[in-house]
C-alpha cells in the first residue's frame, strides 16, 4: 500500500473518541474503529487501523453505496453518533463504552447502536482482530450469537444480529435497514464474553452518567467560562476526563501512540502515559471546572508516587497505574500512519533527568493548598525532601520541558520550575505551619533568581532564550510571569512575550516551541498548548481583545467534535501529533478561565496562577 494513499488513512482531526475511563477507542468518519487498545490506553492494541492500514485491524460498520458524514456527541457526553446520508435513506451508528464502575453494566464491552431514520440504508460489518499490536496468532470460530477471536492473551466475542462470514482473519456481514429499524452490535473482549448486558439501558446509563458530570455554568451560578466558547471548554473537561482513569486518578497525556508530528517523519511518540509535569496546570483547569474529586484524586496519584521514590528517582512520566518502566520499544512491522515510522511504544523520556518536573509538582500541590486541601505529615516530608533535593541540583544540566534528545543543557524554564519549587515550598511552609528550614530555602530562591537573570536574559535579543549561552527562543518564556518569577509588566517579560511574537508565532496564533535544534531530524507543526501559553500572555498583559481575538481563531482549527491534537499545521491546518491531547485541552481550558477573569467574571476559588487578587494586568 502507498503510504501517500490519502483515503486508507483519515486525516487525524477527522476522528472521534469514545471510552469507558480505563482504555479508548478512535472513530473514523467511515464508521471505521482505528485504534482500540485493551483493557487499558497503555496495553497492547486490538485495532490499530491508524498506524497499520493492512495489519493493524479495524471494525468498520459503513453503508454499502455512497454516503456523506454528519458526526456529533449525545449533548454533554462521550456517546458518539455518526450519521450516514445516501441516496436511499439514513443510518446512524452510535459508539460507546460504559464508564467504569459508573454504571451497572460491563465496561468492557464496546456498543455499536445501528438505527435507521428513514428510507432503507444497505451497510456492510467488517471485523479484523488483530491482537497484540498485529503481532499474535489470531484464531476466529463461530459460536452462538456471534465470532469469537483469540489471540495469545485477549479475545473478543462480536455478537451480532446477523450471520457473519470468516475469510483469511476477516469477520464480514451485511444488513439491511429499514425506517425504524434499529440493531446492536457489541465486541465483547476479554471478561465480559458471558456478562449480561442491556444494550439500551447502558446506552442510557452512560449518558446519563456522562450528563450529570459535565461542568454546567447554569447550575454553578457566574461563571469564568460563559459566553461563546462554553460549549468547547466543557468538551475539553470531557475529553480529560475520558483520558482519566478510573482507578487511580492518572490522566494520560493522549490514548494514542506514534501519531506523527511531522507527516512521514520520525517524531512519533507514545503518549499513554502520565506527565507530571502536567500536575500544575491541570490541577488549575480541573478546579475552576468544578471537578473538584477529580483535582484530589489525581493529587493523590502523583503523591503516592512521589512518596515511593526518593526525590531523585521520581521520574517526568509513569504508567497511569504507576509503572516506571516504560522501555521505549520500535514495532518494526508496523508502516505508521501514512509511512510516519518508527512506530513507538512505550516512552525513553521516562529515564531523562527533567528538573522543571519538580516545580510543576510544587506548583500542582501549592494550587491544591490554595483550594483548601491540607497536606499530612507523611505528604509535607516529601514535598520537603523534594525542595531539598532542588536545592542540589537546580546547577546541574537537563534535558528540559520538551524532552531533548541532543544532550542535557541550562535550559531556563528549567531554573525558573527550581525557582518555583523554592518558592512554592517556602509558600506551603509559611501558610500552612509545616517545618522547614525556610531561611536557607529564601537565600537558594534568591541565588536561582539571580542566575537566571544574569543568564537567561539576552540583553541583544532582548528576551529570555532557550537556555544559557543560546539565543533561540522558547515559548516557554511566555510561561516566566504566570508561575510567578517576574511580574507582568516586567519590561524583560514584555520584551520576551513580543520576541516570541515575532519570531515564533505565525498566522496571529500558531506557535512552534523552539526555533533551536532538538537533535532530531524533520520538522513538527505549532504546539497547540503554546497558542494558549500566548493567548495567556497576553490577556495578563492587559491586551484583552487581542487575546481573545487570537484565542477564537484558534478553536476555529478544533475539529467539529471539539476534539484538538498536539499540534496544527499552519499552511493546511491538519492536526498533527498524537490524538486528543490532553495539554492541548488543558490549555484551552486555561486560556478561556484567564480571559473569562480578565472580563470581570468570578472564578469558583482564589485567583488563577498569574494573578495576585487586587494586581491589575498591565494596562493596554
Amino acid at each position: 500500500m502507498s503510504v501517500t494513499d490519502a483515503d486508507a488513512y483519515p486525516p487525524i482531526e477527522a476522528y472521534g473518541v469514545v471510552g469507558n475511563l480505563e482504555t479508548c477507542a478512535l472513530v473514523a468518519p467511515d464508521g471505521s474503529i482505528d485504534w482500540f487498545p485493551f483493557p487499558h490506553l497503555e496495553s497492547p492494541s486490538i485495532l490499530a487501523a491508524i498506524l497499520d492500514a493492512e495489519r493493524g485491524g479495524r471494525f468498520r460498520i459503513a453503508p454499502t453505496d455512497s454516503f456523506e458524514t454528519e458526526r456529533r456527541y449525545v449533548d454533554d457526553t462521550n456517546v458518539l453518533e455518526t450519521t450516514f446520508r445516501t441516496d436511499d435513506g439514513t443510518a446512524t451508528v452510535t459508539d460507546f463504552l460504559p464508564p467504569a464502575g459508573r454504571t451497572d453494566h460491563p465496561k468492557k464491552v464496546l456498543y455499536r447502536k445501528l438505527a435507521c431514520a428513514d428510507g432503507s440504508v444497505e451497510l456492510e460489518v467488517e471485523l479484523e482482530p488483530r491482537f497484540d499490536y498485529g503481532r499474535a496468532e489470531t484464531s476466529i470460530e463461530r459460536v452462538d450469537g456471534g465470532v469469537l477471536a483469540e489471540g495469545d492473551e485477549e479475545r473478543t466475542l462480536l455478537e451480532s444480529p446477523i450471520d457473519l462470514a470468516i475469510d483469511d482473519g476477516r469477520i464480514t456481514g451485511d444488513l439491511s435497514l429499514e425506517a425504524g429499524d434499529e440493531e446492536w452490535f457489541l465486541l465483547r473482549c476479554t471478561g465480559a464474553e458471558d456478562a449480561n448486558t442491556d444494550p439500551e439501558a447502558a446506552l442510557a446509563e452512560t449518558i446519563d452518567y456522562w450528563a450529570d458530570w459535565a461542568h454546567d455554568c447554569d447550575a454553578d451560578g457566574d461563571c469564568a467560562f460563559e459566553g461563546a466558547w462554553h460549549d468547547t471548554v466543557v468538551r475539553s473537561e470531557l475529553v480529560l476526563k475520558l483520558l482519566t482513569h478510573a482507578e487511580s486518578g492518572g490522566i494520560a497525556a493522549a490514548p494514542t501512540t506514534s501519531l506523527p508530528e511531522d507527516i512521514g517523519g520520525v517524531r512519533n511518540w507514545d503518549y499513554r502515559f502520565n506527565w507530571l509535569r502536567d500536575a500544575g496546570f491541570t490541577v488549575q483547569a480541573l478546579m475552576n471546572l468544578g471537578t473538584a474529586d477529580e483535582a484530589n484524586d489525581y493529587f493523590d496519584w502523583f503523591m503516592d508516587l512521589c512518596q515511593a521514590d526518593d526525590p531523585e528517582a521520581i521520574q517526568p512520566l509513569y504508567g497511569l497505574h504507576g509503572d516506571s518502566d516504560l522501555e521505549e520499544r520500535e514495532l518494526e512491522h508496523f508502516e505508521g500512519y501514512r509511512g510516519s515510522s518508527p512506530v513507538r511504544i512505550g516512552n525513553g523520556a521516562a529515564e531523562q533527568r527533567q528538573h522543571d518536573t519538580y516545580g510543576e509538582l510544587l506548583l500542582a500541590v501549592d494550587e491544591m493548598h490554595r483550594h483548601g486541601r491540607e497536606l499530612d505529615p507523611d505528604e509535607w516530608d516529601r514535598i520537603r525532601d523534594i525542595v531539598e533535593y532542588v536545592r542540589e541540583i537546580w546547577t546541574e544540566p537537563d534535558a528540559g520541558i520538551w524532552e531533548v534528545r541532543g544532550g542535557a543543557e541550562h535550559f531556563v524554564y528549567s531554573k525558573v520550575m527550581c525557582w518555583v519549587a523554592l518558592d512554592r515550598g517556602i509558600a506551603l511552609a509559611t501558610d500552612g505551619g509545616y517545618d522547614a528550614p525556610v531561611g536557607e530555602w529564601r537565600e537558594t530562591r534568591e541565588r536561582i533568581r539571580a542566575d537566571v537573570l544574569e543568564n537567561g536574559y539576552d540583553e541583544d535579543v532582548g528576551a529570555f532564550v532557550q537556555s544559557y549561552g543560546s539565543d533561540a527562543l522558547d515559548a516557554t518564556g511566555l510561561l516566566l510571569p504566570i508561575v510567578g518569577f517576574l511580574p507582568f509588566d516586567d519590561d524583560c517579560v514584555q520584551g520576551t512575550i513580543d520576541a516570541i511574537e515575532e519570531t515564533l508565532v505565525e498566522d496571529e496564533v500558531f506557535v512552534q516551541r523552539y526555533d533551536g535544534d532538538d537533535g532530531l531530524p524533520g520538522d513538527e507543526g505549532a504546539f497547540v498548548l503554546c497558542s494558549s501559553w500566548f493567548v495567556d500572555a497576553l490577556a495578563l498583559s492587559g491586551r484583552i481583545a487581542e487575546a481573545q481575538s487570537r484565542f477564537e481563531t484558534l478553536l476555529e482549527y478544533l475539529n467539529p467534535l471539539g476534539l484538538v491534537a498536539e499540534e496544527i499545521d499552519p499552511e493546511s491546518g491538519a492536526h498533527l501529533g498524537n490524538y486528543p491531547q490532553a495539554f492541548s485541552h488543558i490549555g484551552i481550558v486555561n486560556s478561556a478561565l484567564y480571559l473569562g477573569y480578565a472580563r470581570g467574571l468570578e472564578t469558583p476559588g482564589p485567583a488563577p496562577m498569574g494573578i495576585r487578587l487586587g494586581d491589575p494586568v498591565v494596562s493596554s
